[in-house]
């Protein structure tokens, strides 16, 4: 959501937020512990929240915007999505989460698919797209994994890891930029704090003294 906000504020470029994963007004709710008053920008149509969350509880939507239970298909999704795109202008579009979109789905192989078809559908539509996910914990005893369904790390134009890491006796979030196609990115890991204005990432030499 943080990309989305500071994306309308600072660019001037409205966004979408698709919700597979919370119901909109308890993301209105959270987003409004940093002061960012979501409903404000949708009245303005500089931000559209898309609930697909509903549906998979089978309730119906009181949203604006919605995708029924019917709309698995990914190609119909984004028709509708591409129409709300269109009508607010939106430049930017973020997806929570994958996982919890693919369960709309019999086969890991029909996640598969879908995860394919609705990057290369984001990739056509001109929208800068960021999405969530979700992978197992990293250990030295296990091959490192960053795709939970196989896919989703080789189609992304960027991977950014986000980690819980213990140091001594401290515990941090962190960030790793693990890709990030036609970028000379840092590949260090930094540390990153969640605060008032959102996520701030800082430098691993002022965090451990």
């Amino acid at each position: 959501m943080q990309f989305l906000y500071r994306g309308i504020l600072e660019y001037n470029e409205p966004g979408l937020f698709i919700t597979f994963d919370e119901m909109p007004l308890k993301l209105r709710e959270d987003m409004a512990r940093f002061k960012w008053n979501l409903q404000a920008l949708e009245d303005k149509d500089k931000l559209a929240i898309i609930d697909a969350t509903s549906s998979k509880a089978g309730k119906s939507s009181k949203e604006k915007y919605s995708l029924a239970p019917t709309e698995t298909d990914i190609d119909r999704m984004f028709i509708e999505i591409n129409a709300i795109a269109k009508k607010i202008g939106a430049k930017r579009i973020a997806i929570d989460s994958i996982p919890a979109m693919a369960l709309q789905f019999a086969k890991p192989s029909d996640a598969r698919k879908a995860i394919l078809k609705l990057t290369y559908a984001i990739n056509q539509s001109g929208l800068t797209g960021i999405a969530t996910s979700e992978i197992n914990e990293q250990g030295f005893e296990k091959p490192s994994q960053f795709s939970r369904y196989g896919v989703e790390e080789y189609v992304s134009d960027g991977v950014i890891l986000l980690n819980f890491l213990g140091i001594e006796k401290e515990a941090n979030r962190t960030l790793h930029v693990r890709k990030m196609r036609g970028t000379d990115h840092a590949t260090y890991i930094n540390p990153m704090q969640i605060t008032e204005k959102g996520i701030i990432v800082r430098k691993i030499e002022d965090v451990y003294k």
